[in-house]
């Protein structure tokens, strides 16, 4: 793997990491080649990172320079192998933001193709709601944060954490299909806290085969200054990465 200069910064003011439990078989089939499910528990991890930035702009300028905008990404934890040995990950089919610059630059100017949703909710100091629809797809969440932890993929909330912080590198399909684009999420102030689902829907995993996903467990991250960086990686092959009709 080659790591680029950083290209952009920005503060993470709210991301609700919500994990599905997800088949091995049903994960495998959603990935492109090259990309192979990380297990736990004999569990492929996947999820929805439901994101709100605030100053993104180029990382050499200040913060108060940017904008904001709120996010939402499906995720597989994957591994692949290079030169230097086995490397993690995640794998992220689907984007969308409510940003048109974004959805106008993704995969194009920056790493990732992005589709444009409209986001809607509340927060507290307790409890997060956030919804988001888009032309065949859509997210709802509603999620009360809490000290108490729950979670059959990971042990304590110190686990999960080094799970995500460690899997810091996200590869999305580009505009062709033919490869993969890479950023790598860097921060000095990594910290989350545990939260617990009154409610999840998403599109993208009710549209996977009966029982393939189940959900887990959530983190909260809050005012998370954070720098992305492009990288680049393993490429899949012309047919490009599975598609979720391919499943059902």
């Amino acid at each position: 793997m080659t790591l680029l200069r950083p290209r952009l910064a920005a503060t993470i003011e709210r991301r609700l990491l919500i994990t599905y439990r997800l088949d091995p078989d049903v994960a495998s089939r959603l990935l492109p080649a090259g990309l192979r499910p990380q297990l736990l528990n004999d569990q492929a991890v996947a999820g929805v990172c439901l994101l709100r930035l605030g100053s993104l702009r180029p990382a050499w300028f200040a913060p108060t320079v940017g904008w904001g905008a709120e996010n939402a990404a499906h995720r597989i934890a994957v591994e692949w192998d290079d030169a230097h040995g086995t490397q993690v990950g995640v794998y992220i089919p689907e984007r969308h933001s409510a940003s048109w610059l974004p959805v106008a630059a993704g995969g194009r100017l920056l790493p990732g193709v992005h589709h444009h949703a409209r986001f809607a909710g509340y927060e507290t100091d307790d409890h997060i709601e956030v919804t988001m629809t888009a032309p065949g797809a859509s997210v709802h969440a509603a999620v009360d944060l809490t000290e108490d932890w729950t979670s059959d993929l990971f042990a304590s909330v110190e686990d999960a954490s080094a799970f995500f912080r460690n899997g810091a590198v996200g590869w999305s399909p580009s505009r062709d299909g033919r490869r993969l684009q890479g950023l790598r999420l860097d921060t000095t102030q990594w910290q989350v806290t545990p939260g617990r689902a009154r409610s999840v829907r998403s599109t993208f995993f009710a549209g996977l085969p009966h029982g393939a996903a189940t959900l887990d467990s959530v983190l909260v991250m809050r005012d998370v200054p954070i720098t992305w960086t492009v990288v680049t990686g393993p490429t899949p092959p012309a047919g490009g990465p599975a598609r979720l009709s391919r499943l059902v």
